[in-house]
């Protein structure tokens, strides 16, 4: 029995554009995908993947939301109890002036900004809650 050159069945191979395997006489069939069902199982997978990820975000925002209100409460509540005691100190001492300024900068910052804050996070958790 002879065996022919395999250099040679590969070079008749690709100029004849068909497998060695069916110049040597055997039959193998080559299932064919279906490509458009491949697509869709693909493009399901990553519509899934993205589904998940904005779930995610709207979770880690909603608790986020959920701890700039406690932080705010907070806040106002420390701020509350102390009475704002830099009332009565004594700025001669240039430590205590910058330190009473920066302390009742931060206090007014605060009053001012902290219900605009509060409010839009009482929104942002209502739009961002789970829908049933």
């Amino acid at each position: 029995m002879s065996v022919p050159d395999s250099n040679m069945l590969i070079s008749i191979s690709q100029v004849l554009e068909t497998p060695v395997s069916t110049l040597l006489g055997e039959t193998v069939v080559e299932p064919k995908v279906d490509d458009l069902k491949v697509i869709s199982e693909k493009l399901e997978i990553i519509n899934l993947q993205l589904a998940q990820r904005k779930t995610t975000r709207r979770k880690i925002l909603h608790w986020l939301l959920i701890s700039l209100c406690t932080l705010i409460v907070t806040i106002s509540a420390v701020l509350i109890v102390l009475n704002s005691p830099y009332l009565g100190w004594d700025y001669n001492a240039p430590e205590t002036a910058v330190l009473g300024v920066a302390f009742h900068s931060f206090e007014w910052l605060f009053v001012r900004l902290a219900p605009i804050i509060l409010i839009g996070s009482i929104v942002g958790i209502f739009l961002t809650r789970k829908k049933v």
